[in-house]
């Protein structure tokens, strides 16, 4: 966390070993709470074009931990959070699964939150920067439409369908959410991570970069709402052995 100093990012100030077990990590106050959460308040006029800005902010911060070689390895929406209570600012956080990644060399993992993680982590296979940009991609599904594309009725189904990789729009949800949304979820949720954009891609992606031409009709926020009611009881994530 000490290489990782960019305003889209929590940023760590200090750290104290007293030589025991435990560690004291002084880091930056952020009042905002959870994105999710944040947006599912009544006050909060949920947008596709909110909807775009906070996915920008979000692959802003993922580019720069991207270019120092780190991947987060636990991209979900509880590590996402507002910086204050009224504004629309984001910060990543929570960095205890992060890893040093070496392109060069093969690295494997063995842990993820099963509705975010990526098929390459569920068929223990080598993992890279796509990894992180699956997530990204079923984050973006389910702030537009409130729906998890990969939730089954048990942690081994919801395993299962990422790895079939099979997710559609076909819900009403769906409706109203312009397809150059559906085009950027889409270049994500690819089986192969080599395959998915890069977050500079992401970031030049014309549903990222034309906010301008994004619609500004109120989104319906119900299905949201119950889907970040259940998350409040699952937010651990789940080691595979």
């Amino acid at each position: 966390m000490r290489q990782l100093q960019h305003p889209r990012i929590l940023q760590l100030y200090d750290a104290f070993d007293d030589g025991t077990s435990e560690m004291c990590l002084i880091l930056e106050l952020i009042e905002g709470g959870e994105l999710f959460e944040r947006v599912i308040c009544d006050d909060f006029v949920l947008t596709e074009k909110a909807c775009s800005i906070f996915m920008r902010q979000i692959c802003e911060g993922l580019e720069y931990i991207h270019s120092k070689n780190i991947l987060h390895l636990d991209m979900k929406p509880e590590n996402i959070l507002c910086v204050s209570r009224t504004g629309n600012r984001i910060k990543l956080i929570d960095f205890g699964l992060a890893r040093k990644y070496n392109p060069k060399e093969k690295l494997q993992i063995l842990f993820g939150t099963p509705e975010f993680v990526a098929p390459e982590v569920v068929n223990y296979e080598e993992v890279g920067f796509g990894t992180d940009l699956w997530a990204v991609g079923v984050i973006c599904y389910i702030l537009l439409s409130g729906l998890s594309p990969f939730m089954g009725d048990s942690d081994l189904e919801t395993m299962a369908n990422v790895t079939s990789t099979k997710y559609d729009f076909d819900d009403e949800a769906f409706d109203a959410i312009s397809e150059e949304a559906k085009d950027f979820i889409s270049k994500l949720l690819l089986p192969d991570m080599r395959k998915r954009m890069t977050t500079t891609d992401c970031l030049t992606h014309p549903w990222i970069k034309s906010t301008k031409r994004r619609s500004m009709a109120v989104l319906d926020k119900s299905k949201l709402k119950k889907f970040v009611i259940r998350r409040r009881w699952q937010s651990w994530p789940l080691t595979f052995l």
